[in-house]
């Protein structure tokens, strides 16, 4: 992508152009040429595969949307199926690379993913688009014929018989388009795809780099994406409650106008005698005759009926057979439906009924009444008109999906292009500085000016903020290059002060106690090697990282600091302690809490290290089964460090001489801890403890010959 012969902007969108318009030309020649011919295919995107094939998604989908608009002026409809197209031209690029290599397997895939989308889904959006129709044609013929055969329903033979007349045409479309691409120069086909369009991808692809979230790419594309939704939706709602209502108001309408002209025709002074006689009744049947051929008029009415409403009921004046429902009798009373029951009140003190929308066991109905009054205004009964809105669904229906056809095929467009400028003036220059962060090592003086090097090359110039990011970033970095020599020496030194000091402090403790030898010394080697080895076997594996295992180390020493506060005649009797004895030596544990707090309030602050040795002095002697001391802590509630410090210390106890007895065996020692798990220590703890026991042993070995 990188050339080194600088070219104009020209030179640079020609070809894309080019492109373009010729794969358009060949997108509407096929299909116009299908229809000449009158074959049952649609020859209509191989200009879209061969777009994919030479120059990549930003091509292959404008070809694919510019068609359909384009054979919108020689069919309507089509302009709803850009969505279909642009879907077709994103998994075009994506089978792109292999269908140049004509690998077989992927061809026919191609295919057949290609007759799935123009076939099931574009069927299904026919189906949506033609009012719950498929309409009439080969397909329709095809689907007749294949549900005969074998009977699988209407909507499902036609989704059939549509993806079989899809997977011959796109076919023969992707044949076509293959045989063009392999009779193009090889000149050409480099020359295309060197160029910086070709490589913009519809879909991120998976960077080996892991993120804590997701890239700058993605949510550029997001941004786009849901502000042009959040446009859209918007557009698409109030079209659709637009449209809904307008149905509604032509509805009533058309209701108003024709139970007008039936209560025009109505004979005020006869209500009685249509009550009583009915049929036989002088200009009912005259009147009922109008009502039947105002109902014949519009598809659309459902019902017409006259009622005199009454407090005993509705009274049936007149009311006409349907198909589905027989008429009532004119004098019979029934019971007030949903609609009168609601506005009985109006209608029985002779006034106007608002119109009304109900879903009952009649279906979905708008329904208008128009009052029947004489001269002095005094309503005589009621028409009604019930319209049905059963056709309102499909209608709605088919309305939705074209709309937002039109949207996702404009919404996949925009997004394309927003990638692609996303791509190449905002995403590459801050990859680029990313993982020169990201590879930037500090592990050596070399490594770091090897780094700024590498920094440097970057050369970014975009001519905006990301060009000043840029280099206040390669300043800043050069800068603390500067630094992390000074300070490496300075850490190392004041930790290995601390180190010193803590050791220093421990001996002196230690020196009052004349039994315990090099207690600490040996306590915090175990405790190494116990957490080196449960992190080797994933125990505790959330908490067990570098940093805990050097604070819990370097703060062993401090486990036994509280022994200042006791005095040398308990530390160093020979005999077993008295209760009293022993209830001060336990003691120690919380002296050693206390002071370790006070080094925390002279510090200022609760640091890793200091938090450690806290739990360590406190909590060494609690046990796992709640009989420790001094708080009786059980299970997990007990400080990891403090359970691991509880194997350590026992295990040195037992294999070191002390004035009240002599040094147990290694092996004895073992078998105590190992009879002590799940009641004195933690079982996992002991258990990589028995695990490491070639090294327990080594260094209890060497403090032996010390």
């Amino acid at each position: 992508m990188n050339n080194t012969k600088k070219i104009s902007k020209a030179q640079r969108w020609l070809p894309i152009v080019y492109i373009i318009v010729i794969c358009v030309l060949l997108n509407v020649l096929g299909s116009r040429l299908n229809v000449l011919l009158g074959l049952p295919l649609y020859l209509d995107n191989i200009g879209t595969i061969l777009a994919a094939l030479l120059g990549g998604y930003i091509p292959c989908i404008t070809v694919g949307f510019l068609s359909n608009l384009l054979k919108g002026f020689f069919d309507v409809y089509s302009i709803y199926y850009c969505v279909i197209t642009v879907l077709i031209a994103g998994v075009a690029v994506a089978f792109a690379h292999n269908m140049r290599r004509l690998r077989i397997r992927y061809i026919l895939a191609a295919i057949f993913t290609f007759a799935f989308l123009g076939g099931v889904v574009g069927g299904v959006l026919t189906w949506l688009i033609y009012g719950m129709s498929f309409g009439s044609g080969f397909c329709a013929d095809l689907a007749a014929a294949i549900d005969q055969s074998v009977p699988m329903g209407y909507f499902v033979s036609n989704l059939l018989a549509a993806f079989l007349v899809d997977l011959a045409d796109k076919a023969i479309t992707v044949i076509v388009a293959l045989t063009i691409y392999k009779l193009l120069p090889k000149k050409l086909i480099e020359n295309l795809r060197s160029r910086e369009w070709y490589y913009i991808a519809m879909f991120p692809k998976k960077s080996d780099r892991q993120m804590k979230g997701v890239s700058l790419r993605v949510k550029m594309t997001l941004l786009v994406t849901f502000s042009t939704f959040l446009v859209a939706s918007s557009a698409i709602g109030i079209c659709v409650v637009q449209y809904h209502n307008s149905t509604i108001e032509r509805f009533t309408k058309q209701a108003q106008r024709a139970s007008r002209v039936i209560a025009a025709h109505v004979d005020g002074s006869r209500i009685e005698e249509y009550l009583a006689k009915g049929k036989e009744a002088e200009g009912y049947r005259d009147t009922e005759e109008l009502m039947q051929s105002v109902s014949d008029a519009s598809p659309d009415i459902k019902y017409i009926y006259a009622y005199r409403i009454e407090e005993d009921g509705t009274h049936v004046i007149f009311d006409l057979d349907t198909e589905s429902v027989a008429a009532n009798k004119p004098g019979e009373v029934i019971p007030y439906d949903t609609t009168i029951e609601k506005y009985a009140d109006l209608l029985l003190r002779g006034e106007d009924m608002p119109m009304d929308i109900t879903y009952n066991q009649y279906g979905w109905l708008l329904t208008v009444y128009t009052a029947v009054r004489d001269d002095a205004g005094k309503t005589l009964c009621y028409v009604g008109v019930d319209m049905s809105m059963d056709t309102l669904h499909s209608d709605e229906a088919a309305f939705l999906a074209k709309i937002i056809s039109l949207f996702i095929g404009v919404l996949v467009l925009i997004r394309t292009y927003a990638v692609w400028r996303a791509e190449c003036r905002i995403v590459a220059p801050i990859k680029a500085m990313a993982d020169a962060a990201q590879n930037f090592s500090y592990d050596t003086p070399s490594a770091r000016e090897e780094s700024l090097k590498m920094l440097d090359q970057l050369s970014i110039h975009t001519g905006d903020e990301l060009e000043y990011l840029y280099d206040a970033y390669c300043r800043t970095t050069a800068d603390t290059v500067r630094y992390i020599d000074e300070i490496q020496q300075k850490t190392e030194q004041i930790s290995r002060l601390q180190n010193g000091l803590i050791l220093v402090l421990a001996d002196m403790v230690e020196s009052r106690d004349q039994c315990t030898g090099d207690h600490v010394r040996k306590t915090a080697a175990y405790c190494e090697i116990i957490l080196r080895q449960m992190k080797k076997e994933g125990i505790y594996a959330d908490k067990l990282t570098d940093s805990f295992i050097s604070e819990v180390v370097n703060s062993a020493p401090l486990h036994d600091v509280g022994k200042i506060k006791v005095s040398d005649t308990i530390l160093n009797k020979p005999g077993k302690l008295t209760d009293e004895e022993f209830r001060a030596m336990q003691q120690h544990t919380t002296a050693g809490g206390e002071i370790i707090n006070k080094a925390i309030v002279t510090v200022g602050e609760e640091t890793d290290y200091l938090n450690e040795s806290k739990n360590l002095a406190l909590y060494h002697h609690e046990k796992w089964n709640g009989k420790g001391y001094p708080f009786g802590l059980s299970g997990e509630n007990i400080p990891l460090s403090a359970r691991v410090m509880a194997v350590a210390d026992v295990f040195d106890a037992l294999v070191s001489r002390r004035s009240y007895k002599e040094p147990f065996s290694v092996e004895k020692a073992l078998d105590i801890i190992r009879d002590g798990s799940g009641n004195h220590f933690d079982p996992q703890i002991v258990k990589a403890f028995l695990d490491a026991e070639d090294e327990i042993r080594r260094v209890q070995k060497l403090n032996l010959e010390l």
